[in-house]
């Protein structure tokens, strides 16, 4: 037995790993620095058909010249790639299986590309593996999907090659900890070059080659919303959250998810908010970006505690000056980590807030439809009850009280529950209704070979439904039947919504599960953009005391 253990090797990923570097050594001068116009050469060099590759493509910071030079490969030698990423919200992504380079996907968030992301699915251009969360990408990189070679971006390297990935880090430490610890290669772009860095965030050891990019890398503003954008309809919804929902459960750890109602909310902290007496009760702790529409509750008092995913352009220096608030490091910039602020929100939230495209009558919802597959990100990490929390909350312990059902499959245990709220005008974009009889996702489904519809929040963590026409509290009904009543109550002029029965939902609305925005006394006439503490990208800057620096396309004055 000895003998036969003592022939078997070992080392193959190393070895290989090794015998790709040699063909790479050539490009590769000190500091592992290789020349930007050698960049298509070395990749060529490091990449087989068939690799699992990521690039590194975020919500906000994208490796796109790495993207790009991938995209100018001898194809006839480099095809079939496997992609695992996090996003793939630039063209340059998907140009990769237009150029019959890359063949499967595997990924969390499509964002602009949602609908291109479609009809490659539908014309098989793309084999789509799956839409995950972050957390449960992030998990298969750690176990089957590990990627062979990683393409990173990083803000700065110094002359030996550690890297400084400053206020985007994001995904970066996840990415590069799998690769590299599997033996795997990873090639960073960086904005520059420099002799000493604010602060190591990546060490030398762990990356391979380091190219200066001819321009710094894409940074996207995802989470900036111009206050000047937000609708009267969205502050009516913000207003039925804030009272029937944020001050009802006093709610004090929150995600807010992308979108105008959020950031209508995080607006009216300072008015409306402070007019119900709710500060010091709620939003006190937040894993959220750095969001521009949450600069006037912070200097209004109420946030003790932000720990964002990654960063925001044009926040820097406000982060930089808030360090009571935010998580900076010691040269003062922005450490972001989206790992730990998804596991964060998996397991230390009491509620997340967010909004979908459609929702069928079950309480089931999803953002890939058949048209758009604009994946999930970290929504159903944080929507959803972790069944692995064990500390409690009061407001946690007050949802799980209210469900009657937990005690058909606990007995007389009692457990608390996560708030889970979605909070979507009754029609959407293009005037589509959002509440459907079936979900899209099945149509997806089908023509992706998947074996389950893409859903990204199910009806059973769904506690909350707030839409115009009020807030039902499904996590206060007994059965599905009453679930699927309340949430007909609050469909609107919707199919669904069409199908409500006057009596049912009076005895609803008798019962507490229904409430309508005259019930939790919300005075529909206030839902004016008066009430908002900032009406413009203008007064965010003014609220900063200038710290706030807005993006180009965001300053209207």
């Amino acid at each position: 037995m000895s003998d036969r253990t003592s022939e078997k090797a070992w080392n193959h990923r190393s070895a290989d790993t090794a015998e790709r570097m040699a063909s790479a050594a050539r490009f590769i001068g000190p500091g592992k620095v290789v020349k930007a116009d050698d960049t298509v050469a070395l990749l060529e060099a490091v990449i087989r058909a068939g690799d699992r590759v990521n690039i590194e493509g975020n919500n906000q910071k994208q490796a796109d010249f790495l993207a790009e030079s991938l995209n100018k490969v001898d194809k006839s030698k480099i095809h079939d790639l496997h992609m695992v990423q996090s996003a793939v919200p630039l063209p340059v992504h998907l140009d990769l299986f237009e150029n019959g380079i890359a063949k499967k996907l595997d990924f969390a968030f499509g964002g602009p590309q949602a609908g291109r992301v479609a009809q490659f699915i539908r014309e098989g251009k793309l084999q789509l593996g799956a839409i995950h969360t972050y957390l449960e990408l992030f998990g298969r990189y750690f176990l089957d999907l590990t990627p062979k070679v990683s393409l990173i971006c990083a803000y700065k390297a110094d002359r030996q090659g550690n890297l400084y990935t400053g206020f985007n880090t994001e995904d970066t430490p996840t990415i590069v900890e799998a690769t590299k610890f599997r033996q795997g290669i990873v090639i960073a772009q960086v904005n520059e070059i420099v002799d000493t860095l604010p602060r190591v965030d990546i060490p030398a050891d762990w990356i391979d080659a380091v190219i200066e990019s001819p321009k710094p890398f894409f940074l996207e503003p995802l989470f900036t919303r111009d206050p000047a954008l937000v609708t009267d309809s969205q502050i009516l919804l913000g207003m039925l959250c804030l009272k029937g929902i944020y001050g009802e459960y006093g709610v004090q750890r929150i995600n807010h998810g992308i979108g105008f109602l959020t950031s209508a909310i995080e607006l009216l902290l300072p008015t409306y908010g402070e007019e119900l007496g709710l500060k010091g009760k709620t939003c006190s702790h937040m894993i959220l970006n750095p969001h521009p529409t949450m600069i006037p509750a912070i200097e209004s008092g109420w946030v003790d505690t932000i720990h964002c995913f990654g960063g925001e352009l044009g926040m820097e220096e406000y982060v930089r000056a808030r360090p009571d608030v935010f998580f900076t490091g010691p040269d003062g910039s922005l450490r972001s980590n989206r790992a730990f602020a998804q596991t964060a929100g998996h397991y230390a939230l009491d509620m997340f807030i967010g909004g979908t495209l459609q929702i069928d009558k079950f309480g089931n919802s999803s953002t890939a439809t058949a048209s758009r597959v604009a994946g999930f990100g970290g929504a159903p990490n944080m929507g959803c009850d972790a069944k692995g929390r064990r500390h409690s909350t009061d407001s946690w312990l007050k949802c799980g009280q209210e469900q009657p059902t937990l005690n058909r499959v606990l007995g007389d245990m009692p457990r608390g529950k996560r708030l889970v709220v979605q909070g979507v005008e009754t029609f959407g974009e293009g005037r589509a209704p959002v509440f459907v009889d079936k979900l899209d996702a099945w149509e997806l489904a089908e023509n992706a070979g998947l074996d389950l519809p893409p859903v990204m929040i199910y009806g059973d963590d769904l506690t909350h439904v707030v839409t115009e026409e009020g807030i039902a509290y499904l996590n206060r009904c007994a059965d599905i039947e009453a679930r699927m009543a309340a949430i007909r109550a609050v469909a609107g002029y919707t199919e669904i919504g069409l199908a409500a029965k006057p009596e049912e939902t009076r005895a609803l609305r008798d019962a507490g599960i229904v409430k309508t925005p005259e019930d939790l006394g919300v005075d529909r006439d206030r839902a004016r953009r008066d009430l908002l503490a900032a009406k413009s990208v203008r007064d965010l800057v003014t609220w900063s005391g200038g710290l706030y620096n807005p993006p180009a396309r965001f300053r209207n004055w």
